[in-house]
């Protein structure tokens, strides 16, 4: 596996586990609709939390969150909109960034909750 796509599953689990510590339920892990991938749905209370994990090994080239384009948002809003309608759920939804950086063997984890609304 490339460095870059293992750095990106470490940064995944780390959300997942920075998210546990916070009270979350996961629902799901790279859910996949169309186009879109899902990092993590997770969800706390009546909320579900659509978020997308960003991980770098530096911030040279800007801050991982930076890296999050309208047309993946697009793309992520129509899939979220598919996993609700699908499943039948009533809840709020929400999109969050959670932004890792990797520094030596430490890693800085910034969660951005409402980070980008769906239009």
């Amino acid at each position: 596996m490339a460095k870059h796509n293992q750095l990106g599953k470490k940064g995944e689990q780390l959300a997942v586990d920075y998210l546990l510590k916070k009270g979350y339920t996961i629902v799901e892990r790279n859910y996949r609709f169309d186009k879109a991938e899902v990092d993590v749905i997770a969800q706390q209370n009546d909320t579900l939390a659509i978020v997308e994990v960003k991980t770098r090994s530096s911030t040279d080239f800007g801050n991982p969150q930076d890296f999050v384009k309208p047309k993946q948002i697009k793309n992520l809003v129509k899939a979220v909109d598919e996993y609700v309608t699908v499943n039948d759920l009533d809840v709020e939804v929400r999109f969050d960034i959670i932004a890792i950086v990797r520094t030596g063997k430490q890693f800085s984890i910034e969660h951005l909750e409402d980070a980008f609304y769906h239009f």
